[in-house]
């Protein structure tokens, strides 16, 4: 059974930083695409930030590029994501995300179909 479990969420002002954590189970963690998104209040789910099974390949959203940097330890099942001068519209919910096995795929957002139950982040003006 998937199972993933955010940590490291929590309440910031404008200009901190956070550190995110997943921990996953139930999968060979190491094969698969894996992901970061956030759903901000009043407003749909969108992506973050995305890695290929090897970490060749990371991909951003536009809003998020040279502020936050997605990494995982494969061999202990671990995604992380550290987000560096951090915005208030950077509020939300944050949710880590298991996608395929396809590298090639892994920056569509369509091909993540687990989530974990999320972590919230807060960052005030």
């Amino acid at each position: 059974q998937v199972q993933l479990m955010e940590s490291g969420g929590g309440s910031v002002q404008a200009g901190g930083s956070l550190r995110l954590s997943c921990a996953a189970s139930g999968y060979t963690y190491s094969t698969y695409c894996m992901g970061w998104f956030r759903q901000a209040p009043g407003k749909e789910r969108e992506r973050v930030a995305t890695l290929s099974p090897g970490s060749a390949r990371a991909d951003y959203a536009d809003s998020v590029k040279g502020r936050f940097t997605i990494s995982r330890d494969n061999p202990r099942n671990t995604l992380y994501l550290q987000m560096n001068n951090l915005k208030p519209e950077d509020t939300g919910m944050y949710y880590c995300a298991r996608g395929g096995t396809l590298w090639l795929a892994c920056s569509s957002g369509s091909a993540y179909n687990y989530y974990g139950p999320g972590t919230q982040v807060t960052v005030s003006s």
